[in-house]
Order: C-alpha cells, then sequence, then structure tokens
C-alpha cells in the first residue's frame, strides 16, 4: 500500500514539475510572439500577423505533426519563426505541442 502511494505521489509530482517545465520553455521561447495566451496579441505578434493559437478554426487546421514541424524548422507562413531544433530537445518540443493544445479558447 505504501509503496502505491509513493508511486502516485511521485508521479503526481513528476507531472506538475513536467508542466512547470513546459510553461517555462513556453515563457522563454514562445511568449514574446505568441504571448501567455496564445492569441498572439503581443508587438511581434500584432506586426507579423502571427495566428491565435487558441481559436477553435486553427486548433482544427494545425495537426500536432505541423506544429511540431513549425516549432522544430521554422513557421513555413512566417520567416520570422525561427527553428527550434537546435535549442529544444524532441521532448520539449512535443511538450510545446501538447501546451498549445491546451490554450483552445473555451
Amino acid at each position: 500500500m505504501m509503496k502505491r502511494f509513493a508511486l502516485v505521489m511521485t508521479l503526481c509530482l513528476s507531472s506538475s514539475a513536467y508542466a512547470d517545465d513546459v510553461a517555462e520553455v513556453w515563457k522563454a521561447k514562445c511568449k514574446s510572439c505568441h504571448g501567455d495566451d496564445g492569441k498572439a496579441q503581443t508587438k511581434m505578434g500584432q506586426k507579423e500577423s502571427i495566428a491565435d493559437m487558441s481559436l477553435a478554426a486553427w486548433q482544427a487546421a494545425e495537426s500536432d505533426a505541423d506544429i511540431r514541424q513549425a516549432i522544430a524548422e521554422g513557421s513555413p507562413k512566417n520567416s520570422k519563426m525561427k527553428a527550434f531544433k537546435d535549442k529544444l530537445t524532441p521532448a520539449q518540443i512535443d511538450a510545446l505541442v501538447g501546451y498549445i493544445r491546451t490554450l483552445k479558447a473555451k
């Protein structure tokens, strides 16, 4: 019983740490253009006409593979979006894809 409790606590704490990690990566690498909420209502977001990632239509139109590709290789829709494949691990890129999916407007 105690082993199960320890395992559950470890999983909960590591999930929380994982969520904190991806939020920190978002803050460090994405927020300046895409904003906290993915709506791109930032100076650079508006200047570059960056899409609002919180819109249901955007979320439906972009596959996880499309998002992953844009993060890794840069955006084919905006040449100012640089590639992060040399700055982020594949796991961090995957985590960002999941994070972006949470930005969907309610």
